[in-house]
């Protein structure tokens, strides 16, 4: 099966050695993203749902990318560093996504990349 890298501008580039998005077959494994702007490459900073929807809009971008957004994600991964922040990234999470909702687990970690609170990753099928 061939792999292809999906990558863009509208989103961080990758921090480590791994691609914004690999597409294998019909289905696309976006990587996590935490609530770096792609601009300035900063966390972005202020409440829990400001980070959240940085996080959103930098998986939206290479949803967009690799095919016609986030409708196509299937399922999705939420790492919190507090799970108090469950309730508000919840709330962010239905200003991206309609029902049927994608599947989805929620991880409470220890820690994040970059002090980040909450990172993101997902699947799509095109």
């Amino acid at each position: 099966m061939t792999r292809i890298a999906i990558s863009t501008d509208r989103a961080p580039r990758a921090i480590g050695p791994y691609s914004q998005a690999i597409r294998a077959g019909n289905s696309v494994y976006l990587s996590g993203q935490i609530a770096l702007d792609p601009e300035t490459g900063r966390l972005v900073t202020g409440d829990i749902a400001a980070e959240a929807r940085r996080v959103f809009e930098n998986l939206k971008a290479v949803a967009e990318t690799a095919g016609r957004g986030l409708a196509e994600v299937v399922r999705i991964t939420v790492y919190l560093t507090d799970l108090a922040h469950f309730t508000a990234v919840n709330t962010v999470m239905t200003e991206y996504f309609q029902e049927p909702y994608p599947a989805r687990a929620t991880v409470g970690v220890a820690a994040l990349p970059r002090g980040a609170r909450v990172e993101v990753d997902a699947v799509m099928v095109v």
